[in-house]
């Protein structure tokens, strides 16, 4: 029973070691010797009335003591530090629990979100500080460095809304948003403006860039200055830090000085645009510049009166070779003559204008006659419409038969009497020859008991189908000329002369087939004007004097979209017509009627449409895209034809294109490669 009683007084002494003393006015005073971690913290639990949940890696011995008392506030501030020292931290949930964790840990778990100074201390927040002045991704580096990151603390930057988040405790997240706010700040970064009076901009900014503005320097970023050229007023504009500017602008002062001769030199080497298109172009701008100065000059006296420059002065020369502008002139007129090269230097927008040319003809015809001939009663005889006469047939006949050799009865010289027989002639088969190799169709005839008929009939159907789909492409405002076809000869003039001693004839080559001529010009957005000429020509026959042309022509301008089709026109020639040839009074007899008439009925139809498609290629990846689509077309076509094989000689391969590899130009010499792939075949098969 003793043993239990002083048992019980020495934990009671042990527990008013440990436990706080609480005073009125909720003062606290604590002191902790070898005390275990969770008992240090159940007793704060109670005496702050708040619950805490802690982790189970929590552990260790608290040793402190407090001299002084303190409040609420000063109490919990208190056992935040406590925390620290130990490896810990503290997180204040929405609910008011909180939870004691780690200090690696606590950058993961849900701090307050702060937006000033009103946390202090070792509590645990998270703050978002936004930059106004300076680059986040520059100072998020520095800040890491004084951060704590081994307690769990970081900096992250966010480069889209230039802000830093920092997450730690308190009272660091405060030191280092007051450094932010001490280095975020408005540099003296205004302009400067520097107007020459000898010098070109541009040439003064590529000297001064060139001094100041080094790459790899040791110069701090904040003393680079900036440097514009403004070629229109020839000034020269300056930003930066006050130091930065002043030593620009004192430089560009020291080189805007008149130069020792009336002029200097400059060579633009032109990437687009022809040299010698571009001299006569600027020798008119210039020749312009030089009237209005000397017109401006002559207003003015004293100081202030200008020297006329003359034309003399200026010299712009073109050197094909090199495809360059060499320009001699005074720095302003200099000046002038670059920004113009620079404008009119540009890369010029291609077209891809392609066209569909179809003519579909229809033609059908039906001719019959019947013609008949009586040596006693007459004859009914039709000569036109295609027509063999009846009345030529019946000559040819008779010439064409075998004419026979007459007798003939002499007396010789001893008064005898003896008859002779003369030989067979053949007949003469050329005119009957001419008027059957003009007939057509069906041809038959009769002869009974001196009558003669002749029966002709013919029917004629004629289909055409002409589809032409012709591609070209050229530069905006250049004309393209495209021509599929041959050239005839036609005789233009000639001469026997008095004596047929020099006799000559003058033939010029006419082009026939399918042309187009088109000139597009690429307007605002993506429209393109179109000014075309098409024109469909074949050789239509001969005649006594010389050769007859068919041709169907269009010229138009027209407007129409990128990569639109639009039809130009249409021509529709339809052409009916009936040819009756009879014999009066009898051709009306019923049925017996055409035995005494001819017809011939002809209808002819004709269709021409074209269609064009315009396309703009801008820049490299269309023109590669477009030139990818044909090339491999026309390889699908010989792979066809590959399949197809050539007819009674099976064992012949047909050379086809290389595939085009994805994403690379045009195979250079590929015609080289194709015979070089046929020779290997050859071998093949004459080793084989």
């Amino acid at each position: 029973m003793q043993v239990l009683k002083k048992l019980s007084w020495i934990t009671l002494a042990a527990a008013l070691v440990v436990l706080p003393v609480q005073a009125q006015s909720d003062e606290f005073s604590a002191s902790f010797r070898n005390t275990d971690m969770n008992e240090f913290i159940q007793v704060v639990s109670r005496n702050l009335e708040r619950t805490i949940i802690v982790d189970p890696e929590v552990r260790g011995r608290v040793n402190v003591r407090s001299y002084d008392v303190m409040s609420r506030e000063e109490y919990y501030q208190f056992f935040l530090n406590v925390l620290s020292v130990y490896g810990y931290a503290v997180i204040e949930m929405d609910s008011g629990t909180l939870k004691i964790i780690r200090d690696r840990d606590a950058k993961n778990a849900p701090s307050q979100v702060t937006e000033g100074d009103e946390h202090s201390g070792d509590e645990w927040v998270t703050r978002v500080v936004p930059v106004s002045n300076v680059s986040v991704r520059e100072l998020a580096p520095l800040l890491r460095q004084l951060n704590d990151q081994t307690a769990g603390g970081a900096v992250m930057n966010y480069d889209v809304s230039n802000v830093i988040m920092i997450t730690g405790r308190a009272a660091n997240v405060n030191r280092l948003a007051e450094i932010i706010r001490r280095v975020d700040r408005v540099g003296n970064k205004d302009v400067d403006i520097v107007t020459l009076k000898y010098a070109s901009a541009s040439e003064m900014v590529r000297i001064a860039q060139s001094v100041f503005v080094q790459s790899g320097g040791s110069t701090p970023e904040m003393l680079v200055p900036r440097l514009v050229a403004d070629e229109r007023t020839n000034r020269v504009l300056v930003s930066g830090e006050e130091r930065a500017r002043e030593r620009v602008v004192r430089l560009i002062k020291q080189l805007d000085q008149e130069m020792e001769t009336s002029g200097n030199t400059r060579v633009f080497y032109l990437r687009y645009a022809k040299a010698e298109e571009m001299v006569e172009l600027l020798r008119g701008m210039t020749a312009t510049l030089i009237a209005e100065e000397g017109r401006a000059a002559g207003g003015t006296t004293g100081s202030q009166t200008r020297s006329r420059r003359s034309g003399a002065e200026i010299s712009i020369e073109a050197h094909e070779p090199t495809n360059a502008l060499v320009v001699t002139a005074q720095p302003d007129m200099l000046s002038a003559i670059a920004d113009v090269v620079g404008q009119l230097d540009i890369r010029r927008a291609q077209v891809l204008v392609e066209a569909i040319i179809v003519e579909v003809f229809e033609g059908d015809g039906n001719q019959f006659g019947i013609q008949w001939i009586s040596e006693e009663y007459g004859m009914t005889q039709y000569s036109g419409n295609g027509m063999v006469p009846l009345g030529q047939l019946a000559v040819a006949a008779e010439q064409a038969r075998t004419q026979k050799g007459s007798e003939v009865t002499r007396v010789d010289n001893a008064g005898n009497e003896y008859t002779t027989r003369e030989p067979d002639k053949p007949g003469d088969y050329s005119l009957l020859a001419n008027l059957l190799g003009s007939a057509n169709g069906l041809l038959f005839g009769t002869v009974k008991d001196n009558w003669a008929a002749v029966v002709q009939a013919v029917a004629t159907n004629t289909n055409s189908n002409i589809l032409s789909a012709p591609s070209i492409t050229t530069l905006d405002n250049q004309e393209a000329v495209f021509l599929v076809g041959q050239e005839v000869p036609i005789i233009t003039g000639g001469t026997a002369s008095s004596n047929n001693s020099n006799p000559f004839q003058t033939v010029d080559r006419q082009e026939v087939g399918i042309r187009l001529r088109v000139t597009p010009q690429v307007n605002e957005g993506d429209s393109v004007q179109l000014m075309i000429e098409q024109e469909v020509s074949s050789v239509a026959g001969t005649t006594s004097v010389d050769v007859i042309f068919n041709k169907r022509e269009l010229k138009t301008t027209v407007l129409a979209n990128d990569g639109d089709t639009i039809v130009l026109g249409g021509l529709i020639d339809e052409d009916v017509q009936e040819s009756l040839s009879r014999v009066p009074v009898l051709s009306r007899i019923p049925i017996l009627g055409h035995l005494f008439k001819s017809t011939n009925v002809t209808t002819r139809k004709r269709n021409l449409m074209v269609f064009i498609r315009p396309t703009i290629i801008r820049d490299d990846n269309t023109m590669a895209g477009l030139s990818r689509q044909k090339y491999s077309y026309i390889r699908a076509q010989q792979l066809v034809q590959q399949e197809r094989g050539v007819s009674l000689r099976s064992s012949d391969v047909l050379p086809v294109l290389p595939e085009w590899p994805e994403g690379t130009p045009l195979p250079e010499r590929f015609e080289e490669l194709l015979r070089e792939r046929q020779h290997e075949s050859v071998d093949e098969r004459n080793d084989n």
